[in-house]
């Protein structure tokens, strides 16, 4: 047709342009709309359609996009846009895996505005699933809201199983792991079953928030309901038993996934690998490593770097190095997260002139190059005298001090609310008329208290910062200002730290939650505590998240001033928040509250730490036989003793330490002792 100049009408390329885009040839859609755009042939609404899912699909989103808001703003029919719901998705979709949120919104609130266009289910659920991957919380359940009062009135829009999945999923990203569980129990009896991917988002999120015992549980639920878990499954509830210092239930869990056949994959071995490592048994780590390398499979380029950073925390530099180039012999890419634990340890055993032969076993580009430059661009950066600011204030200012802390650490409600208030509104929002018949009340209920809260800033991240992320080749400079600064601090040179901080935040670089967490934690530990409150103040004005480690920062930093009262508090703020606690934070808290003689809340929170299916550790037992042993409760302190031993708990240098002071705080009540019997025997 084209060779012979028939010019087709528009009815005739649209049946093209949709049997192309149903056939996936979206190269001849694209060529098609060009032609047509030659010959001068109108486009409707329903081949921009049709335009917009080829661009879509051929991973054209930015021009997609731009094109979508030129339709919208366009003079069209209000039906023509009407039935555009389907490349609308797409488009929304494809918005959400590209991580363009600020994209994502402006065409979500143009679709709101414009009359004529209605959501449908697939939408709501796109919506609510992306602001929720965003942390947004509130718009998720607004939406959800609006799906339930629409439900009924002919709208083709009403809450589904992918919509249940979708809020459970976010509440526990924001870690209101609770109410994902009441959510969960309430979908089981709303007339909707749960399905696997119902069972994999609770298990993640129990096990991310210590809730072992309540993944275990909905684990064995899934099979009993004729679910088959999938590696998936096993992987997650491996990773938090093992962080749970399970290892016994973690070792029966694999060998349960191997007898149910279940393949393992390289994130299975990786997580045993890792978790053997973390406590304390190298030996077997090692020894499934070097069998997997045998068989040749179930290793990458993660299992190695997992090694190496094991060797490099031994001190064992030869053994690193000879494993990377073995790495690189196998055709692994050796990544910064490998290169950067390398470097740390070269620093710190002053072998810098071995990094010539980690070089020659990088195979990858100029990723070593582009760290050595960076390194010598830094220490030339450093050697420069230090910008002063302008005013000469200092470089984290603040107008109080440490046990001001409840300023900054605010209300999951909301940040200009005190507690009286946040109580205040829920006894409103618990009086407000409740639906008898609704399938779901909690959630209704949920929706409700969301009505009149920001949630513009995310007060608490349920990921952990870490130190070397690598995003690309945008979070390069963060990533090694970040272990450059680990390597000062860890060298107790703060100076070198905060000019290095100084230089890359006038750069423009913006610093991430390890980086705050790592200065604010070393000035606590120095006993900074006016500064320290500056760094979590700026932390906060930079709308930086709070994770698990600044929790942990801010209650060590509380129990050394003596303030075990705020620490109680801020761990209730950190509950409200949808926060949780660690084997970290609560020694830290056990430690805290110990020195200040509260004797009874370490007991209850040592069974607290227990019900919520987290092993005490080494240091658990020590700080616990310490903190009694001081208070003079020494039957009890020989009680934990008792009980580190049947838990098979090995001691350390500082439970010797502990012990020897027991020993003689034992000895002096039996001198008493036999003193007292001894001057009654003589008044007798």
């Amino acid at each position: 047709m084209k060779e012979d100049g028939v010019v087709a009408d528009s009815q005739a390329f649209k049946v093209l342009l949709d049997a192309c885009i149903r056939s996936g040839k979206f190269d001849l859609a694209l060529e098609i709309l060009d032609y047509m755009e030659e010959l001068g042939t109108s486009l409707n609404p329903q081949m921009f359609n049709s335009f917009l899912i080829a661009l879509v699909k051929k991973n054209q989103v930015g021009l997609a996009f731009s094109i979508f808001l030129k339709l919208l703003d366009a003079e069209v029919d209000d039906v023509g846009l009407a039935s555009s719901s389907i490349a609308c998705n797409e488009l929304l979709v494809a918005l959400r895996k590209a991580n363009m949120k600020l994209e994502f919104e402006r065409v979500f609130n143009k679709l709101r505005k414009k009359k004529g266009f209605e959501f449908d289910t697939w939408c709501y659920n796109i919506c609510i699933h992306a602001f929720g991957c965003w942390g947004d919380l509130g718009t998720s359940l607004s939406l959800y809201k609006e799906m339930k009062e629409k439900e009924g009135s002919g709208c083709s829009a009403c809450p589904d199983l992918c919509t249940y999945n979708s809020l459970i999923k976010v509440l526990c990203k924001v870690g209101k792991v609770n109410d994902a569980l009441i959510v969960w129990e309430e979908l089981k009896g709303s007339g909707h079953e749960p399905d696997e991917f119902t069972y994999r988002i609770l298990i993640q999120g129990c096990s991310k928030t210590y809730r072992i015992d309540d993944a275990t549980k909905i684990f064995y639920e899934m099979q009993n309901n004729g679910f088959r878990p999938n590696s998936v499954v096993y992987n997650s509830l491996l990773d938090g038993l093992f962080k749970a210092r399970k290892i016994t239930e973690a070792c029966q869990l694999f060998e349960k996934m191997v007898d149910d056949g279940v393949r393992a994959s390289c994130w299975t071995y990786n997580i045993v690998i890792d978790g053997l490592l973390k406590h304390g048994r190298p030996e077997v780590a090692y020894t499934l490593f070097c069998d997997l390398k045998k068989k040749g499979q179930f290793v990458d380029g993660i299992t190695y770097s997992i090694i190496v950073l094991q060797l490099c925390k031994e001190g064992l530099l030869e053994e690193a190095l000879q494993l990377v180039e073995e790495m690189e012999g196998r055709g692994f890419v050796v990544d910064l997260v490998t290169i950067t634990s390398i470097l740390i340890s070269l620093y710190k055993h002053r072998r810098w002139d071995w990094t010539d032969r980690l070089m020659k076993h990088v195979r990858e580009g100029d990723l070593v190059p582009s760290v050595l430059r960076w390194k010598a661009g830094m220490e030339a950066s450093m050697k420069n005298p230090q910008s002063k600011r302008k005013d000469y204030s200092p470089m984290f200012p603040s107008g109080g001090d440490f046990t001001e802390i409840m300023s900054f650490v605010t209300s999951a409600k909301d940040s200009n609310l005190d507690s009286d208030d946040v109580r205040i509104e829920d006894e409103e929002a618990s009086s407000h008329e409740t639906d008898e018949w609704s399938s779901s009340p909690h959630m209704d209920q949920l929706a409700d208290q969301m009505k009149s809260i920001s949630h513009s800033t995310k007060q608490f991240s349920l990921a952990r910062g870490q130190r070397v992320q690598e995003k690309g080749s945008d979070s390069f400079d963060i990533d090694m200002v970040n272990t450059f600064m680990s390597i000062f601090l860890a060298k107790g040179k703060f100076n070198l730290a905060c000019k290095l901080f100084e230089i890359f935040t006038d750069m423009g670089v913006d610093p991430v939650s390890y980086t705050y967490n790592s200065i604010m934690s070393s000035f606590v530990k120095k006993g900074y505590f006016t500064e320290a409150l500056g760094v979590l103040n700026e932390m906060g004005e930079k709308v930086c998240p709070a994770d698990i480690a600044t929790y942990n920062v801010i209650i060590q930093g509380l129990g050394k001033m003596g303030r075990a009262d705020l620490a109680s508090a801020v761990l209730d703020r950190l509950l409200n928040q949808g926060g949780y606690l660690d084997i970290v934070m609560y020694n830290t808290l056990i430690n805290a509250l110990g020195k200040a003689g509260r004797i009874d809340e370490v007991n209850k929170l040592f069974e607290q730490m227990k019900t919520s299916g987290i092993n005490p550790d080494v240091v658990t037992y020590n700080t616990l036989i310490e903190v009694h042993s001081k208070a003079g409760r020494l039957k009890e302190a020989y009680k934990f003793l008792k009980m580190m031993l049947d838990a098979g708990c090995s001691p350390n240098h500082v439970t010797d330490t502990t012990l020897d002071f027991l020993g003689r705080e034992i000895d002096k009540v039996r001198y008493q002792k036999a003193s007292i019997l001894s001057e009654k025997d003589d008044s007798s």
